[in-house]
């Protein structure tokens, strides 16, 4: 269905969906005071807070059946349906996810990470792109059909999540506890990034994602660096070369056999991500790179394949003792947590393996080195052909008013190959909510006004697409 056609079909939804801005960027001003943060630095009770708000605004959205779910020691996910007149019409999950990350240095921040604030066409705090704006773009789609024509186009299964940030770890027990009330013949995920401000964007690759706990340890309690420095080592700088050793002199990861499970780039594929047009001064301005620092990864790559389709390992926290305040002492024990994208293709339990066995086998100076796995995630890859994915992207053409770009993302979305896993190959959208400047994860995090709209024009759009094709199409094709 043509962007402009679609559009014209729809105004009075899109009008209704125009009419609710200032609900909607009220109801994420709100999400975003709540501070619910996943992970052992988290509170509990801010994210129980967090699903009860989201809880709430699924219901003054017009949804029914709204209720949190807890398996195991989880924080509350929101499970929350809508229902159309037509019984045989296909049925959507709409995926968002309430936690967040911590804040990080909170004097860092321009202003308050746990207040939303207005500046420049953009809104500022943790959570307010990632994903809360999400959570926003699917109510503010249903509300605005609730409002317009009194049901939407489809049924709909709306499930908002509290542990995506920390690697959704119950998510399989969710999907064992509540299988039925999760099938559904499209998943759509408003969690991924825009090519740029007013450029929608549909992800068709994702990285996945394994991380461990390294230590290396020496002697059980701290000595005099002078009276004992020589012959006993120093575990900081050995917890240093044992990490070195992981990648090679441009930054790529150098781990023997671990990129062999690879999928190489179809032609197709790399057409289009060639195509795509990477601009190295404005990534350089995104990032804040220095110009006498040259990009990392494989030279070989495309900055983009580097970034989408390729392995990379940061070191993503370090135990040791603070510069502030150091003694001259050598230290008994240094640990650090390590983190690895996985390009598509790769194994996550192979990845683990041989990650473990790696940093295992390279402590220096006769040390052990004790491994702690953590996550494992898979990489998703999204056929950018399928008639479902080609009617969203009509579908954000019409309420972006721009055409639709297809992009990889080199971040992770773990719950996805479960859910897949389980359901069959269901078609899975991944739209944009951020923007190159949106710094989800960092300091200042924040999403753009116009593009909020925008998205929301745009899911409201993409639920009759979305149905027309699967109508069309089959289900589950």
């Amino acid at each position: 269905m043509e962007a402009e056609h679609l559009a014209r079909e729809h105004a009075d939804v899109v009008a209704a969906v125009e009419a609710g801005a200032d609900w909607q960027q009220r109801a994420l001003t709100d999400l975003v005071a709540i501070p619910g943060v996943s992970g052992a630095d988290g509170d509990p009770a801010a994210l129980r807070r967090s699903a009860e708000a989201t809880a709430r605004l699924a219901r003054s959205a017009g949804m029914d059946a709204v209720e949190l779910l807890e398996v195991g020691d989880a924080p509350p996910a929101v499970l929350a349906t809508a229902r159309t007149t037509r019984p045989e019409a296909p049925t959507l999950l709409l995926y968002a996810h309430h936690d967040v990350q911590p804040p990080g240095d909170v004097d860092a921040w321009t202003s308050a990470p746990f207040t939303a604030t207005e500046r420049h066409d953009r809104l500022y705090g943790r959570g307010a792109a990632d994903d809360k704006a999400g959570v926003i773009t699917h109510l503010a789609a249903l509300e605005a059909w609730q409002r317009a024509r009194g049901a939407p186009p489809c049924h709909v299964t709306l499930l908002v999540e509290g542990e995506e940030e920390v690697g959704s770890p119950h998510f399989d027990a969710l999907l064992r506890a509540h299988a039925d009330r999760l099938a559904a013949d499209a998943v759509v995920v408003v969690d991924t990034l825009n090519w740029q401000v007013g450029q929608p964007t549909l992800t068709t690759s994702l990285r996945g994602l394994v991380d461990a706990t390294v230590e290396v340890a020496a002697t059980d309690h701290a000595l005099h660096s002078g009276l004992y420095g020589g012959p006993v080592p120093d575990v900081v700088s050995a917890l240093a070369q044992l990490l070195a050793s992981c990648v090679d002199g441009h930054g790529a990861v150098a781990i023997p056999g671990f990129g062999e499970d690879i999928a190489p780039l179809g032609a197709s594929e790399r057409a289009t991500l060639e195509a795509l047009p990477f601009d190295e001064a404005a990534f350089r301005a995104e990032t804040g790179l220095r110009p006498e620092v040259p990009l990392a990864g494989e030279p070989q790559a495309h900055p983009l394949e580097r970034l989408w389709r390729r392995p990379h390992l940061t070191v993503t926290g370090i135990d040791a003792p603070a510069v502030a305040g150091a003694a001259n002492a050598l230290q008994p024990r240094a640990r650090a947590r390590v983190s690895v994208r996985l390009a598509p293709g790769q194994s996550p339990e192979r990845a683990q393996r041989l990650l473990r066995d790696w940093l295992e086998a390279q402590a220096p100076l006769g040390l052990r080195a004790t491994v702690t796995l953590g996550a494992a995630a898979s990489p998703f890859v999204v056929d950018a052909d399928h008639p479902v994915v080609q009617a969203a992207a009509s579908a954000l053409e019409g309420g972006y008013g721009a055409p639709t770009t297809f992009a990889g993302v080199g971040g992770t979305i773990p719950f996805l190959e479960p859910l897949v896993a389980r359901q069959g190959p269901i078609p899975v959208l991944m739209a944009g909510i951020e923007d190159p400047d949106s710094r989800a994860h960092g300091i200042d995090e924040s999403v753009h006004l116009g593009d909020l709209r925008r998205a929301c024009r745009a899911q409201a759009l993409l639920l009759p697409a979305v149905t027309a094709a699967l109508d069309g199409e089959g289900r589950g094709s």
